[in-house]
């Protein structure tokens, strides 16, 4: 059971359902809200004064508002046999126009109409959306008014609605759904404002000065029950200042508690296995390979241990820069683990360092150098007698390089002398999870962490505060460019048959090709992995060879599919999103996205890395039906606009939040940003940060309760769930 230290954090922590019942926790549980704190920290979109509501003609996709306006025209289209009816009406508040649909049996259909007489003015709140380039609303809650301004109706949901949209003071508009519309939610939070006792503030005096904000209980208030914009601001001010306070004091006393441990300096030595790879290497390193290696050299000396991040572009060479410090901490005597967080990226992570080093990864075996070390693969699958064979080898000291899945974290995974550890895609993991792996160390092991999703710099500072960044952006020689084109398969279904006529002409050309596909199994949302490869062996592709892949397949299938294709056996491989990450295949140039609008930014542009990267540029072709969608256009154009990956990643971050990269989100618990954007806030970040750094300084020891709860909050939100079991 969780113990909070203040009045404020452990009544905000108190479940949701405690204070408005099972059922509508229930359908909260759709907008993030779990506790009384969540459904605070749920603020309006926007705030509207008294009659003063929303303009027309000012309307966005995606708003949610309460509009006043008179009924222009109505309209009903049948929907025939087992179709529902429809009611088309037009409103007009003088300024413009907006349309609404409602959806019914002819009876309810034929109800509105009355309802919605011509001329008759109402009162609709609802979620603006886009349909056929035109603004509509949906089955908006309304109320309609008589001659004299008066709700006709007096229903307890009427009297609300018109209560709410019509008060002299400012009312907020909520993020909100279909059971919950934006006056019940903010009837929640009034409700859970009421629950607050008003105790003392978290924070100590000197951080509430140094930051100027109000109180908590105060800065509540004034986001859900505002007398002025001013005070709806400075009360959102507050807010976010919490989010940004609280992770970096996470992070500053992780950054204390780190310079207090000691670690052994892992120095290489001449003549090893590091100076044997670098002879043998294929390629040239870049410049940024050496530095970025030389600063990893330079910190695995040290006594105090490493604490860094490694990013880069997609085929930017990490691999090859992990695996040279994992090797000079083998010359010196240590052992290394590479955690990644699928059994795909495992073995690929595996096969790539194997066919690197060559007999250098040979061990004892009879003809192998004498500076080779065993590399060793343990994951949840890995059959019994190879994993006893892998574990004795960690354990005895013989396998230098322990690569796995969760499966490392397990209690019978033992190492000789556990100096470095290497952790791939570091955000679907928690805090939890890293310390099980770190703790199997006599001493405090160097930890590297590698990303290969371009973070801009701003978002780095929050959610990798406690580790140092380096970064490559500089692509190995030998990188072709990939020209990108979005497919538009509802207007030009006759471009879908030219793509796949294309990537037999690719595969004429001697090289072979990827086709991703969202989903294994096909639905009402599109076609799966399954059912395409079969379609694409018996008609567009027939008599090309054809491969699938996806992760509910046994890992020896997906081993020997993924190894056919690497070997240039198999012309084109239909895939999920398992080739997302750590798939190297020189030869693949060309790829082919299906319902590519399912995808974020910076997943496309990861998928697409997998092109180009041997001798021949790559096309990469983004298949949609969903391009009357503006915000699906927009993020499908901009990734077939640049190849920029930090460039991306900031307008994914505008579109999709952080919630994606940090904590534990990506395994689906909650999001430790509610308010904050790296990127709109960067001087709040920033003022925290400080104002974080100085208490530390003033309470190194962590006495103080909120700064104590504050930690606690972030390490649950952070710690998350394991992606897969061993």
């Amino acid at each position: 059971m969780v113990t909070w230290h203040t009045q404020s954090f452990r009544e905000l922590a108190a479940p949701v359902a405690d204070v408005l019942g099972a059922r509508t926790a229930k359908d909260l549980e759709k907008l993030r809200i779990h506790t009384v704190g969540d459904l605070l920290r749920h603020l309006p979109r926007r705030y509207l004064s008294g009659t003063e509501l929303t303009d027309l003609a000012t309307l966005e996709a995606g708003d949610h508002v309460a509009v006043m306006a008179k009924v222009s025209s109505t309209k009903i289209v049948n929907g025939g046999r087992n179709r529902p009816s429809r009611l088309e009406v037009s409103l007009t508040d003088g300024r413009g126009y907006l349309a609404v649909t409602f959806f019914g049996r002819e009876h309810l259909v034929e109800y509105w109409q009355r309802e919605l007489a011509k001329g008759v003015r109402g009162i609709f709140v609802g979620k603006v959306g886009r349909f056929r380039e035109q603004l509509q609303l949906t089955h908006p809650e309304f109320v309609m008014l008589n001659a004299s301004g008066a709700i006709v109706g007096s229903s307890e949901k009427k009297q609300l609605i018109a209560t709410m949209s019509r008060s002299a003071a400012l009312v907020g508009m909520y993020p909100a759904t279909a059971k919950l519309p934006t006056w019940k939610v903010a009837e929640c939070c009034r409700l859970g404002l009421a629950t607050l006792s008003g105790a003392d503030d978290p924070w100590p005096d000197w951080v509430l000065d140094a930051a100027d904000v109000m109180p908590l209980a105060d800065a509540f208030a004034a986001v859900h029950q505002p007398r002025s914009l001013a005070e709806a601001h400075a009360g959102t001010q507050r807010l976010l200042f919490d989010e940004a306070f609280a992770t970096q004091l996470t992070m500053a006393y992780r950054r204390a508690d780190a310079s207090t441990h000691t670690a052994i300096p892992r120095r290489a030595t001449a003549g090893g296995l590091l100076t044997a790879l670098d002879a043998r290497l294929p390629f040239t390193l870049t410049d940024g390979q050496r530095v970025v290696s030389d600063t990893l050299f330079a910190e695995l000396d040290r006594a105090r241990p490493m604490q860094r991040l490694l990013q880069g572009e997609v085929g930017s060479g990490k691999t090859v820069v992990a695996l040279r410090a994992m090797l000079a901490v083998v010359d010196a005597g240590g052992q290394c683990a590479l955690l990644a967080p699928t059994e795909v990226l495992a073995h690929q992570h595996h096969a790539t360092i194997r066919a690197l080093m060559g007999d250098l990864a040979g061990g004892r075996l009879l003809g192998s150098p004498d500076v080779a070390t065993d590399v060793v693969l343990i994951t949840g699958s890995t059959p019994a007698a190879a994993k006893r064979e892998a574990l004795l080898r960690a354990a005895s000291g013989e396998a230098g390089i322990v690569i796995g899945t969760h499966a490392l974290l397990h209690e019978a995974v033992q190492f000789a002398d556990l100096a470095f550890v290497v952790i791939d895609e570091q955000h679907r993991f928690g805090v939890e999870q890293r310390g099980v792996l770190t703790d199997k160390a006599t001493a405090r092991p160097h930890v590297l962490v590698l990303t290969a999703t371009p973070i801009p710099r701003s978002v780095a500072m929050t959610i990798f505060g406690d580790l140092d960044v380096s970064t490559l952006d500089e692509l190995p020689a030998g990188r072709q460019p990939v020209g990108t084109v979005v497919v538009d398969a509802a207007l030009r279904p006759a471009w879908v048959d030219r793509a796949w006529q294309r990537v037999a002409e690719e595969v004429a050309q001697g090289r072979q090709a990827f086709v991703v596909v969202p989903r294994i199994k096909s639905s009402d949302e599109g076609i799966g992995v399954v059912d395409l490869a079969a379609e694409l062996s018996a008609v567009q592709l027939a008599g090309l060879r054809v491969g699938m892949l996806h992760g509910q397949l046994p890992n020896e299938s997906k081993d020997a599919t993924m190894a056919a294709f690497v070997a240039g056996e198999l012309d084109v491989l239909v895939a999920t999103t398992v080739i997302e990450v750590g798939v190297d295949v020189p030869n693949a140039t060309m790829m082919v996205i299906c319902d590519a609008e399912r995808f974020g930014i910076s997943q496309l542009h990861q998928l697409r890395g997998r092109i180009g990267r041997g001798g021949h540029p790559g096309v990469c072709l983004l298949i949609s039906s969903a391009l009357a969608d503006d915000v699906v256009n927009e993020r499908l154009q901009a990734v077939a606009a640049t190849s920029d990956g930090f460039e991306l990643a900031e307008l994914d971050l505008i579109q999709r939040r952080e919630g994606d990269v940090l904590g534990a989100d990506q395994s689906g618990a909650r999001s430790s940003l509610r308010l904050l954007s790296v990127l709109a806030h960067a001087d709040v970040i920033a003022q925290a940060k400080a104002i974080a750094a100085e208490a530390v300084e003033r309470d190194p020891e962590r006495t103080t309760p909120g700064f104590i709860d504050a930690v606690q909050s972030i390490e649950m939100l952070a710690a998350g769930d394991w992606l897969e079991l061993s």
